[in-house]
Order: C-alpha cells, then sequence, then structure tokens
C-alpha cells in the first residue's frame, strides 16, 4: 500500500544523484529504462544506509517497492517493464506446483469416483440377470433363452471379478497418493481457495519478522480483517457469502505491497502483514482499505449489498509472542464488529 510507514530517506526531497527526482524520468527505450533503473537502485541503496539497515536482498526489495510508490506514473512503468522480465519468486513458484499438485490430487480422486460408479452398475446389472434368470425359470419354452442369459451372467460375473481387482490396485494408488500430498499440504504455503497465503505460512513471517524487528529496531504491523456481522447477515446463501469473502481477498492483494504478507487465517479471516510499517501508517492503510471495500457493492438477483468489513490492528512487540500479537489482533477485529461506525479498532498491547 502506498505510502506505509515514515521514511528518513532522500527521496523527500532532491534526488542524491542531481536536480529533483522526477528529473530521472526518461522515455524511448529499454535501454533508457535500464539506466534510470541503475540511478533509482543507487538512490534505494542511499535510503536504506540513510535508515541504518543493512543492505539485505529483503531490506533493498522492500525499499525499491516503497520509494517507487512516490515516483511518476513514467518511471514507474519503465522499471516495471523491466521487472516483467524478471523470473518469478520462489514463492509463487511453489505456489504454482502447490496448483498443480492438487489439480492431479483431484484428477486421482474423479478416476477412483468415476470406477467405483462403474462398479456399482456392474454390481447393479448382476442383480438384474440374477432376478430375470429366475423369472425365466418358470417358462420351460424359453430354455435358450435361460441358457443364453446364464452365459451372459458368467460373462458379466468375469467383467465384475476384473473390476474389482482393478479398483482394488487404484483404491492403493489413490491412497499411496492421497498420503504424499497430505505430506506435501503440511509444507504448504497457499490457500488454495482464496488466493493468498496460508495460516502457516502467516505465522512463519511473522516470527521472521519479530526476529529482524529485534535485531533493526524497526517497527511493522499486523492488520486482520473479516466481513462485517451487518454484511454477513444481509446475505442469503453460502454461495454469496463466499463470493464476497473472495473479493475481500482480491481487495487485499489488489492493495498490498509486494513486501506485504496477505492470508488466510481461518473461517473467512485475513491477516496481512505490513512490514517496516508503524501502528500511524498502519490506521491509514486501515482507512484506504476500508474505504476501498465501501465501494465495492454487491448486486445479488435485485438486493444490492452493501459490504463492510472490520478491521483490528496491531504493532509487532518483541515483548509478545506472535501468538499474543494475533490474538490481540483478533480482539481488536471483534471489537470492531461491534463498533459500525468504526474503520478500525487497535489492540490494546
Amino acid at each position: 500500500m502506498a505510502g506505509h510507514g515514515d521514511l528518513k530517506r532522500s527521496q523527500r526531497q532532491t534526488s542524491p544523484f542531481g536536480g529533483d527526482e522526477n528529473s530521472l524520468i526518461k522515455t524511448g527505450s529499454l535501454g533508457d529504462a535500464t539506466s534510470d533503473l541503475e540511478i533509482f537502485a543507487k538512490e534505494v541503496l542511499t535510503a536504506l544506509i540513510s535508515d541504518n539497515l543493512p543492505p539485505t536482498p529483503s531490506n533493498f526489495a522492500l525499499y525499491f517497492d516503497r520509494i517507487l510508490e512516490d515516483k511518476s506514473e513514467s518511471l514507474r512503468r519503465q522499471i516495471g517493464s523491466i521487472l516483467e522480465l524478471e523470473e518469478g519468486s520462489e514463492d509463487e513458484k511453489s505456489m504454482e506446483l502447490e496448483k498443480t499438485l492438487k489439480k492431479g490430487f483431484s484428477s486421482v480422486k474423479s478416476i477412483l469416483q468415476l470406477t467405483a460408479a462403474l462398479y456399482k452398475n456392474i454390481s447393479l446389472m448382476e442383480k438384474i440377470l440374477d432376478k430375470r434368470k429366475d423369472e425365466l425359470k418358470s417358462v420351460p419354452s424359453l430354455n435358450s433363452a435361460n441358457d443364453l442369459l446364464l452365459s451372459l451372467s458368467g460373462d458379466v460375473s468375469k467383467l465384475g471379478t476384473i473390476l474389482k481387482k482393478q479398483v482394488s490396485h487404484m483404491k492403493n494408488i489413490y491412497d499411496e497418493t492421497a498420503s504424499i500430498v497430505r505430506q506435501v499440504e503440511h509444507e504448504t504455503i497457499f490457500d488454495n481457495q482464496f488466493g493468498v497465503y496460508n495460516k502457516r505460512f502467516l505465522i512463519t513471517k511473522l516470527e521472521q519478522e519479530r526476529n529482524l524487528i529485534d535485531e533493526f529496531k524497526h517497527k511493522s504491523s499486523l492488520i486482520a480483517v473479516q466481513l462485517s456481522k451487518q454484511t454477513i447477515a444481509s446475505i442469503v446463501s453460502e454461495k454469496a457469502h463466499q463470493l464476497m469473502v473472495r473479493t475481500i481477498a482480491r481487495l487485499l492483494l489488489k492493495t498490498s505491497r509486494r513486501s506485504d504478507i496477505v492470508a488466510h487465517y481461518g473461517d473467512g479471516i485475513f491477516a496481512m502483514m505490513l512490514k517496516h510499517t508503524d501502528i500511524e501508517s498502519a490506521k491509514r492503510a486501515s482507512d484506504r482499505l476500508f474505504e476501498l471495500v465501501a465501494s465495492s457493492n454487491f448486486f445479488l438477483a435485485e438486493q444490492e449489498i452493501q459490504l463492510r468489513i472490520a478491521i483490528g490492528l496491531a504493532e509487532l512487540q518483541v515483548s509478545q509472542s506472535v501468538e499474543q500479537t494475533l490474538v490481540c489482533t483478533l480482539n481488536a477485529m471483534e471489537l470492531a464488529q461491534n463498533e459500525p461506525n468504526a474503520h478500525y479498532m487497535v489492540c490494546n498491547q
């Protein structure tokens, strides 16, 4: 989100490489954009050193995004064209892998379900044949038909035996595949339902950020978001409810920076970790998010549903465990649920 945190850097003044920051902007070829990127990268590095932060890849990426937000649209577009040439991050690759695995699991499950349905149909056919065979026994003039039915019944029985063996074999393969997928899911970082990170990944990142705060003394914040009780009460179906929850996830992704972590905490509750963002900046971010959601009304049939959310926020503290911070943030969100006129509530730490 634009404008998070208070930066002690030269971007608020003039460029350290001569002239106003807008003088960095050029138009023309990709080569020109590359030159602008080199100058911009030096500005980012100068800002890191000025703020006494180590120029690690993660810190550089964070400041890169934040400083770029305040540049002109032309420069952002030029640099963006270069960034598009880079390969996706490891996290993005992991998410794509998980999506593929889950699709494969779904396919195996579908095959097993289809095979089970075929087996049930064959079993039903056997029962029908037995019934018809008993009926024909009382009709002496149809002996030849009875013999034919006996022969057909034998063929069906053989087919049923073969199918039983195949189903048993497929079930073993399915169990093995399911076991592998469960192991992979235990290490996943992606929530397939909402297209964001999952709770396990969020907690891991919060632990990492808490350690970084302890080391470098910067500030970061956490936001918890959920549909308001009033909005939930106006929803007429589970399908509509899921659609709106997915909308919240998309809006969070839309407004987040690349350095932010957007995750599904569970039960339609989302969390967003804002790195290098103090509580005042988190409040402003919450206001913007609230207004964005409020402007995204839904129409179901002839009913217009006004989207509202409840937001709780907290600043990450070294003196508090990640679990304590999460509980406090969720409690603040619950307080916001009971304050319809409040855009957010702040955790009382």
